[in-house]
């Protein structure tokens, strides 16, 4: 899989809390809590991200998950406001469908899945979330199904094929 490095600082990035948990640890001495926080970073122009942190407290959580979404960050293969194809993407037993869809339709997606495709700069999409409602596992089946979207350019170019060819 080649990663085109891409630099965070030229991008006018957006941010989304997606989820914030309270998680405990229990010590000998009693329960030590923290708070876990996902965030979707994206520049609604191609390019999105998925970070996730722990801290003793929530904003401390919030900006380590933005940190560690922008270490993150992808290219998203788009279409004008749509995706090339249909996609599944899985995480854990996240299961995401990702279907295009035409001009004006706008963004038909649950909760966690619709902060990913909205921060991508995706406009119109229809999307299913076929297993767990986990946010976490969701956001991160929906990263994978958009690393996986390629336009018809790159599959003629990886083929040895002109575009013509490969559509017909």
């Amino acid at each position: 899989m080649n990663r085109e490095l891409i630099d965070v600082n030229s991008l006018d990035l957006k941010e989304r809390v997606v989820s914030i948990n309270r998680v405990t640890k229990v010590v000998k001495g009693g329960r030590n809590f923290r708070f876990s926080a996902l965030v979707v970073v994206g520049d609604e122009n191609g390019h999105v991200g998925v970070g996730m942190a722990k801290a003793l407290e929530v904003p401390e959580a919030i900006r380590k998950a933005i940190q560690d979404a922008k270490k993150h960050i992808i290219k998203v293969a788009t279409i004008g406001t749509t995706i090339p194809h249909e996609t599944i993407g899985d995480f854990g037993a996240g299961k995401v469908l990702l279907k295009p869809a035409s001009e004006g339709t706008g963004v038909i997606a649950g909760g966690p899945v619709r902060a990913v495709i909205e921060l991508a700069g995706i406009r119109d999409l229809r999307g299913k979330s076929l297993g767990t409602s986990n946010p976490r596992n969701m956001v991160n089946a929906t990263m994978q199904a958009l690393r996986q979207l390629k336009r018809a350019e790159e599959v003629a170019k990886l083929r040895g094929k002109s575009v013509e060819e490969l559509l017909g």
